[in-house]
């Protein structure tokens, strides 16, 4: 292909076909590269883009990590308060056991006191109807002899 050229004047020039493929070739590279040039910029556009996406889930997985940390500590609290609370209730339970204990110890101590009083009474009833008794028998006996000894 002999295509003209055209110099700064406007004037066409005949053209040597080798000397037309090598242009034809440096103008394909020259394309080539700014295609290469504009594919670089969008990478790089493309990677800013990703770098800004990356950051953005960072914070947005620390906001959430930081959120779960706060529940995490809202549970432990509320956790502690129920184990104050319950402390408190066992230490109330306690409490009111010691008082029963306290007051079936005093109940105890009042029928113990009971018996031995009756058992006092039991042992006064029977020592004066033994002593009833011996005399009543004496009394007999000394009728029975004075009543044989009068016959």
């Amino acid at each position: 292909m002999n295509a003209p050229a055209r110099d700064m004047n406007q004037t066409v020039l005949p053209i040597n076909p080798s000397v037309a493929y090598e242009m034809e070739i440096r103008e394909r590279i020259v394309r080539v590269e700014e295609e290469l040039k504009n594919q670089r910029e969008l990478m790089k556009l493309g990677f800013e883009q990703m770098d800004k996406r990356l950051e953005q889930m960072d914070k947005r997985i620390d906001d959430q990590r930081e959120a779960m940390r706060l529940g995490f500590e809202q549970v432990d609290k509320r956790f502690e308060d129920q184990r104050e609370a319950m402390k408190l209730l066992a230490e109330q339970i306690d409490k009111r056991f010691e008082q029963v204990d306290k007051r079936f110890e005093d109940q105890r101590e009042a029928m113990k006191q009971g018996f031995e009083q009756m058992d006092k009474r039991f042992k006064q009833t029977f020592a004066f109807v033994t002593t009833a008794a011996l005399i009543a028998g004496a009394l007999i006996s000394a009728f029975n002899y004075l009543h044989v000894s009068q016959q």
